[in-house]
Protein backbone atom coordinates (compact mmCIF):
# COMPACT_ATOMS: atom_id res chain seq x y z
CA UNK A 1 0.00 0.00 0.00
CA UNK A 2 1.13 3.12 -0.57
CA UNK A 3 1.97 5.95 1.72
CA UNK A 4 -0.53 8.49 3.31
CA UNK A 5 -0.74 11.46 1.85
CA UNK A 6 -1.90 13.49 4.99
CA UNK A 7 -0.66 12.49 8.86
CA UNK A 8 -2.86 13.69 11.73
CA UNK A 9 -1.02 14.52 14.61
CA UNK A 10 -2.51 13.52 17.91
CA UNK A 11 -0.30 15.51 20.52
CA UNK A 12 0.08 13.81 23.78
CA UNK A 13 2.29 15.52 25.87
CA UNK A 14 0.00 17.86 28.12
CA UNK A 15 -1.65 14.46 29.43
CA UNK A 16 0.46 11.31 28.42
CA UNK A 17 3.77 13.24 28.60
CA UNK A 18 3.51 15.31 31.21
CA UNK A 19 1.54 12.61 33.79
CA UNK A 20 4.67 11.06 34.19
CA UNK A 21 7.42 13.69 34.61
CA UNK A 22 8.98 14.16 38.74
CA UNK A 23 7.97 18.00 37.72
CA UNK A 24 4.31 19.66 38.13
CA UNK A 25 3.70 22.38 35.72
CA UNK A 26 1.37 25.40 37.03
CA UNK A 27 -1.76 25.66 35.20
CA UNK A 28 -0.65 28.61 33.56
CA UNK A 29 2.36 27.27 32.22
CA UNK A 30 -0.13 23.99 31.07
CA UNK A 31 -2.12 26.03 28.65
CA UNK A 32 0.76 27.76 27.85
CA UNK A 33 2.35 24.73 26.16
CA UNK A 34 -1.40 23.37 25.11
CA UNK A 35 -1.31 26.95 23.26
CA UNK A 36 1.82 27.33 21.76
CA UNK A 37 1.62 23.69 20.80
CA UNK A 38 -1.70 24.94 18.42
CA UNK A 39 0.55 27.85 17.41
CA UNK A 40 2.78 25.07 15.70
CA UNK A 41 -0.17 23.97 13.77
CA UNK A 42 -1.37 20.95 15.86
CA UNK A 43 -5.06 20.27 15.75
CA UNK A 44 -5.71 17.70 18.24
CA UNK A 45 -4.19 17.40 21.64
CA UNK A 46 -5.50 15.53 25.28
CA UNK A 47 -5.11 18.46 27.20
CA UNK A 48 -5.55 16.02 30.90
CA UNK A 49 -7.40 13.44 32.25
CA UNK A 50 -10.33 13.18 35.03
CA UNK A 51 -8.40 9.94 36.90
CA UNK A 52 -7.97 10.18 40.65
CA UNK A 53 -5.06 13.21 42.31
CA UNK A 54 -4.25 10.03 43.94
CA UNK A 55 -3.20 7.84 41.33
CA UNK A 56 -1.79 10.59 38.91
CA UNK A 57 -1.32 13.85 40.84
CA UNK A 58 -0.04 15.57 37.90
CA UNK A 59 -3.35 15.59 36.18
CA UNK A 60 -5.36 16.96 39.05
CA UNK A 61 -5.72 20.67 38.13
CA UNK A 62 -6.98 19.66 34.35
CA UNK A 63 -10.21 20.92 35.20
CA UNK A 64 -9.01 24.51 35.92
CA UNK A 65 -6.68 23.71 32.96
CA UNK A 66 -9.55 23.66 30.68
CA UNK A 67 -11.44 26.34 32.10
CA UNK A 68 -8.50 28.95 31.65
CA UNK A 69 -7.59 27.85 28.16
CA UNK A 70 -7.78 30.09 25.08
CA UNK A 71 -9.51 27.84 22.68
CA UNK A 72 -8.67 27.67 18.76
CA UNK A 73 -11.62 26.87 16.73
CA UNK A 74 -11.10 23.56 14.44
CA UNK A 75 -8.55 21.83 17.12
CA UNK A 76 -10.10 18.87 19.04
CA UNK A 77 -9.23 19.46 23.13
CA UNK A 78 -9.34 15.57 24.31
CA UNK A 79 -9.71 14.22 27.91
CA UNK A 80 -9.38 11.05 29.62
CA UNK A 81 -12.16 9.86 31.24
CA UNK A 82 -11.94 6.77 33.41
CA UNK A 83 -15.51 6.20 34.50
CA UNK A 84 -18.75 8.03 35.04
CA UNK A 85 -17.91 10.11 38.02
CA UNK A 86 -14.23 11.52 35.96
CA UNK A 87 -16.96 12.04 32.49
CA UNK A 88 -19.55 13.99 34.49
CA UNK A 89 -16.98 15.77 35.68
CA UNK A 90 -15.32 16.13 32.36
CA UNK A 91 -19.07 17.79 30.85
CA UNK A 92 -18.60 21.02 32.87
CA UNK A 93 -15.02 22.07 31.09
CA UNK A 94 -17.25 21.15 27.69
CA UNK A 95 -14.25 18.84 25.95
CA UNK A 96 -14.03 18.53 21.87
CA UNK A 97 -13.82 14.40 22.74
CA UNK A 98 -13.42 12.19 25.89
CA UNK A 99 -11.26 8.95 26.09
CA UNK A 100 -11.17 5.83 27.98
CA UNK A 101 -8.09 3.28 28.04
CA UNK A 102 -7.94 -0.09 28.28
CA UNK A 103 -5.72 -2.73 27.74
CA UNK A 104 -4.59 -5.62 25.77
CA UNK A 105 -3.15 -7.40 28.97
CA UNK A 106 -5.13 -8.89 32.19
CA UNK A 107 -2.51 -7.77 34.29
CA UNK A 108 -1.37 -4.54 33.06
CA UNK A 109 -4.97 -3.55 33.46
CA UNK A 110 -5.53 -5.29 37.10
CA UNK A 111 -2.52 -2.92 37.92
CA UNK A 112 -3.58 0.07 35.90
CA UNK A 113 -7.17 0.45 36.79
CA UNK A 114 -7.73 -2.22 39.51
CA UNK A 115 -9.95 -4.51 37.24
CA UNK A 116 -10.26 -6.98 34.12
CA UNK A 117 -10.29 -5.92 30.71
CA UNK A 118 -13.80 -7.35 30.71
CA UNK A 119 -14.73 -5.69 33.78
CA UNK A 120 -13.11 -1.68 32.28
CA UNK A 121 -15.22 -2.17 28.85
CA UNK A 122 -18.55 -2.73 31.13
CA UNK A 123 -17.34 0.40 33.36
CA UNK A 124 -16.68 2.42 29.76
CA UNK A 125 -20.13 1.74 27.76
CA UNK A 126 -22.58 3.76 30.36
CA UNK A 127 -20.02 6.22 29.81
CA UNK A 128 -19.78 6.17 26.04
CA UNK A 129 -23.19 6.04 25.54
CA UNK A 130 -23.56 9.53 27.53
CA UNK A 131 -20.81 11.21 25.20
CA UNK A 132 -23.03 9.94 22.25
CA UNK A 133 -26.05 11.87 23.34
CA UNK A 134 -23.87 14.89 24.39
CA UNK A 135 -22.54 14.50 20.43
CA UNK A 136 -18.79 13.77 22.04
CA UNK A 137 -16.10 12.28 20.23
CA UNK A 138 -15.03 9.11 21.65
CA UNK A 139 -10.98 7.68 21.03
CA UNK A 140 -10.21 4.38 22.83
CA UNK A 141 -7.23 3.49 23.99
CA UNK A 142 -5.78 0.22 23.74
CA UNK A 143 -2.36 -0.19 25.89
CA UNK A 144 0.01 -3.19 25.73
CA UNK A 145 -0.58 -3.74 22.25
CA UNK A 146 2.80 -5.83 21.65
CA UNK A 147 3.50 -6.77 24.82
CA UNK A 148 3.20 -5.92 28.51
CA UNK A 149 5.92 -5.20 31.42
CA UNK A 150 4.48 -8.22 33.37
CA UNK A 151 3.41 -11.00 31.41
CA UNK A 152 5.41 -10.79 27.83
CA UNK A 153 4.45 -11.02 24.21
CA UNK A 154 0.87 -10.15 24.01
CA UNK A 155 -0.90 -12.01 20.82
CA UNK A 156 -2.25 -9.96 18.06
CA UNK A 157 -5.52 -11.60 18.47
CA UNK A 158 -6.20 -10.15 22.00
CA UNK A 159 -5.31 -6.82 20.94
CA UNK A 160 -7.88 -8.03 17.94
CA UNK A 161 -10.52 -8.59 20.61
CA UNK A 162 -10.38 -5.70 23.14
CA UNK A 163 -10.62 -3.45 19.94
CA UNK A 164 -13.63 -5.41 18.18
CA UNK A 165 -15.41 -4.35 21.52
CA UNK A 166 -14.35 -0.69 21.62
CA UNK A 167 -15.79 -0.43 17.97
CA UNK A 168 -18.64 -1.99 18.87
CA UNK A 169 -19.33 0.19 22.35
CA UNK A 170 -19.12 3.22 19.88
CA UNK A 171 -15.53 4.63 20.01
CA UNK A 172 -15.03 7.07 16.30
CA UNK A 173 -11.31 6.24 16.73
CA UNK A 174 -8.86 3.67 18.41
CA UNK A 175 -5.06 4.64 19.30
CA UNK A 176 -3.21 1.17 19.54
CA UNK A 177 -0.28 1.82 21.76
CA UNK A 178 2.91 0.00 22.22
CA UNK A 179 3.16 0.73 26.16
CA UNK A 180 6.58 -0.31 27.09
CA UNK A 181 8.31 0.12 23.65
CA UNK A 182 8.71 -3.46 22.93
CA UNK A 183 7.73 -3.40 19.46
CA UNK A 184 9.53 -3.90 16.21
CA UNK A 185 8.02 -3.38 12.51
CA UNK A 186 7.27 -6.68 12.06
CA UNK A 187 5.31 -7.60 15.47
CA UNK A 188 3.78 -4.67 14.82
CA UNK A 189 2.31 -5.48 11.37
CA UNK A 190 1.24 -8.78 12.81
CA UNK A 191 -0.85 -6.70 15.26
CA UNK A 192 -2.25 -4.51 13.08
CA UNK A 193 -3.42 -6.88 10.45
CA UNK A 194 -5.35 -8.76 13.31
CA UNK A 195 -6.81 -5.60 14.26
CA UNK A 196 -8.12 -4.54 10.70
CA UNK A 197 -10.26 -7.13 10.76
CA UNK A 198 -12.38 -5.84 12.85
CA UNK A 199 -11.61 -1.75 12.97
CA UNK A 200 -11.63 -0.16 9.84
CA UNK A 201 -8.01 1.57 9.41
CA UNK A 202 -9.15 4.90 9.05
CA UNK A 203 -10.74 4.69 12.62
CA UNK A 204 -7.32 3.34 14.22
CA UNK A 205 -3.96 5.49 15.18
CA UNK A 206 -0.67 4.22 17.13
CA UNK A 207 0.69 5.43 19.63
CA UNK A 208 4.16 4.25 19.84
CA UNK A 209 7.05 4.93 23.06
CA UNK A 210 10.80 4.60 22.30
CA UNK A 211 12.49 2.42 24.94
CA UNK A 212 14.05 0.04 22.42
CA UNK A 213 14.49 3.11 19.49
CA UNK A 214 12.14 1.41 17.22
CA UNK A 215 9.43 4.01 17.56
CA UNK A 216 10.22 5.82 14.38
CA UNK A 217 10.77 2.47 12.53
CA UNK A 218 7.41 1.09 14.01
CA UNK A 219 5.95 4.07 12.47
CA UNK A 220 6.93 4.14 9.01
CA UNK A 221 5.56 0.47 8.88
CA UNK A 222 2.10 1.50 10.15
CA UNK A 223 2.50 4.52 7.35
CA UNK A 224 2.81 1.45 4.67
CA UNK A 225 0.09 -0.18 6.19
CA UNK A 226 -2.12 2.72 5.85
CA UNK A 227 -2.68 4.17 9.45
CA UNK A 228 -2.63 8.05 9.19
CA UNK A 229 -3.01 8.91 12.87
CA UNK A 230 -0.08 8.97 14.98
CA UNK A 231 0.30 10.26 18.60
CA UNK A 232 3.06 11.82 19.71
CA UNK A 233 4.37 14.07 22.37
CA UNK A 234 6.27 17.18 22.10
CA UNK A 235 9.95 16.53 23.11
CA UNK A 236 9.86 12.88 23.50
CA UNK A 237 7.62 13.90 27.23
CA UNK A 238 6.58 10.75 29.74
CA UNK A 239 6.60 7.26 29.97
CA UNK A 240 4.18 4.87 31.27
CA UNK A 241 4.25 4.99 35.41
CA UNK A 242 2.91 1.52 35.11
CA UNK A 243 5.85 -0.30 33.24
CA UNK A 244 8.85 0.05 35.04
CA UNK A 245 12.00 0.79 32.62
CA UNK A 246 9.59 2.83 29.74
CA UNK A 247 10.94 5.97 28.35
CA UNK A 248 8.99 8.67 27.22
CA UNK A 249 6.69 8.56 23.90
CA UNK A 250 8.07 9.07 20.30
CA UNK A 251 8.95 12.78 19.84
CA UNK A 252 6.42 15.14 17.64
CA UNK A 253 9.60 17.14 15.91
CA UNK A 254 11.10 13.67 14.84
CA UNK A 255 7.69 12.34 13.53
CA UNK A 256 7.50 15.69 11.59
CA UNK A 257 10.66 15.52 10.66
CA UNK A 258 10.36 11.98 8.88
CA UNK A 259 7.10 13.23 7.45
CA UNK A 260 8.63 15.36 6.32
CA UNK A 261 10.93 13.48 4.34
CA UNK A 262 8.42 11.31 2.92
CA UNK A 263 6.33 13.99 1.60
CA UNK A 264 3.50 13.69 3.77
CA UNK A 265 1.68 16.56 5.15
CA UNK A 266 0.62 17.07 8.46
CA UNK A 267 0.53 20.92 8.08
CA UNK A 268 2.94 21.58 11.37
CA UNK A 269 5.84 23.64 11.42
CA UNK A 270 8.77 21.75 12.12
CA UNK A 271 11.13 25.07 13.60
CA UNK A 272 8.49 26.39 15.78
CA UNK A 273 7.95 23.18 17.17
CA UNK A 274 11.16 22.77 18.05
CA UNK A 275 10.98 26.36 19.75
CA UNK A 276 7.99 25.17 21.71
CA UNK A 277 9.92 21.70 22.66
CA UNK A 278 13.29 23.61 24.50
CA UNK A 279 10.99 25.84 26.11
CA UNK A 280 9.57 23.19 27.98
CA UNK A 281 12.04 21.15 28.69
CA UNK A 282 13.55 24.41 30.40
CA UNK A 283 10.28 24.55 32.57
CA UNK A 284 10.60 21.01 33.47
CA UNK A 285 14.26 21.25 33.91
CA UNK A 286 14.82 18.34 31.91
CA UNK A 287 17.12 16.91 28.48
CA UNK A 288 15.17 17.12 25.33
CA UNK A 289 14.46 13.40 24.39
CA UNK A 290 13.75 14.69 20.59
CA UNK A 291 16.73 13.89 18.32
CA UNK A 292 15.91 16.79 16.15
CA UNK A 293 15.26 19.23 18.35
CA UNK A 294 18.63 18.14 20.02
CA UNK A 295 20.00 19.04 16.14
CA UNK A 296 18.17 22.21 15.80
CA UNK A 297 18.91 23.81 18.97
CA UNK A 298 21.57 26.43 17.53
CA UNK A 299 18.09 27.90 15.53
CA UNK A 300 15.94 28.06 18.78
CA UNK A 301 13.98 31.37 19.63
CA UNK A 302 12.20 32.24 22.64
CA UNK A 303 8.28 31.33 22.32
Amino acid sequence: MSLPGHVRIVEVGPRDGLQNEPASLSVALKCQLIEQLVSTGIRHIETGSFVSPKWVPQMADTEQVMHQLQRTSGVIYSVLTPNLKGFERALSCQPSEIAVFAAASEEFSARNINCSITESLERFNPLIEKAKVQKLRVRGYISCTVGCPYTGDITPQQVAWVAQQLNEMGCDEISLGDTIGVGNPLACKRMLAAVAHYVPLSQLAVHFHDTYGQALANIYAMLEEGIATVDTAIAGLGGCPYAQGASGNVATEDVVYLLNGLGIQSKIDLSQLTVVSHWICQQLNRPNQSKVARALHPQRKKP
